[in-house]
C-alpha cells in the first residue's frame, strides 16, 4: 500500500513539476531574502530570469547567489558514486544544462550538479548553461532541437552524440545517474 501511495505521489510530482506552461503572472511566487540588501527576490518575475547562454558566475551573484550557494555548499553527495566518476574518462565529454531560474527544481538540482562537476574536476569550458523562460523557450540558435519539456535537463554528450539525460529529478542521485549514463553498455 505504501508503494502505491508513493508511486501516485511521484507521478503527481512528475506531472506537475516544472513542466507546466503558465503565464508569468500565474507562476508560483517564490521569494528569497537577499541578506546583503535585505530585499526579497521574486524568481517568478521575468526581470530575474537567466535567459540564453550564461556562465556559472551569473549564478554566484545576487539575486541567484542566495539559492545557488546554499544548494552548492549544502549538498551531501554520494562519495561512492563520485569516486566512480573519477575513473571515468572526460575525453570527448560535454554537458548542456538547461534550467529555469524561476523553477524550484532547477534552483535545487543545478547547484548540486555543479558541485558534482567540481568534485569530478570536470572542465568548466565543456559545460554549457542555457536559461529558459516559463514556456521552456530560450533565445539560443537551434534550441528547439534539444526538445526540452521539463527543467532542469542535464544532457551528457560523448563526441557530440547524446549519451543520456537527467530530466527534472534524478532517478537515484545526480552523481549515480551520471555514472549510469556514462557506463551503460
Amino acid at each position: 500500500m505504501k508503494k502505491i501511495i508513493f508511486l501516485i505521489m511521484l507521478s503527481i510530482f512528475m506531472t506537475y513539476g516544472c513542466k507546466i506552461k503558465k503565464p508569468a503572472a500565474d507562476t508560483m511566487t517564490v521569494t528569497e531574502q537577499n541578506t546583503t540588501t535585505g530585499q526579497a527576490a521574486n524568481f517568478s518575475e521575468q526581470s530575474t530570469w537567466l535567459l540564453g547562454y550564461f556562465t556559472k558566475d551569473r549564478m554566484t551573484r545576487p539575486p541567484h547567489s542566495e539559492w545557488y550557494l546554499k544548494g552548492y555548499e549544502g549538498y551531501q553527495w554520494d562519495e561512492g558514486a563520485v569516486n566512480k566518476l573519477t575513473v571515468i574518462s572526460k575525453d570527448g565529454l560535454t554537458i548542456k544544462i538547461i534550467l529555469g531560474s524561476w523553477c524550484p527544481d532547477s534552483r535545487r538540482e543545478v547547484p548540486r550538479f555543479m558541485k558534482i562537476l567540481d568534485l569530478w574536476q570536470f572542465p568548466p569550458e565543456k559545460v554549457t548553461l542555457i536559461g529558459v523562460d516559463n514556456e521552456k523557450l530560450s533565445p539560443v540558435g537551434e534550441y528547439e532541437k534539444l526538445d526540452i519539456q521539463r527543467v532542469p535537463t542535464f544532457i551528457l554528450y560523448k563526441n557530440n552524440i547524446e549519451t543520456g539525460r537527467i530530466i527534472e529529478v534524478p532517478v537515484t542521485s545526480l552523481e549515480q545517474d551520471i555514472v549510469n549514463i556514462l557506463t551503460k553498455e
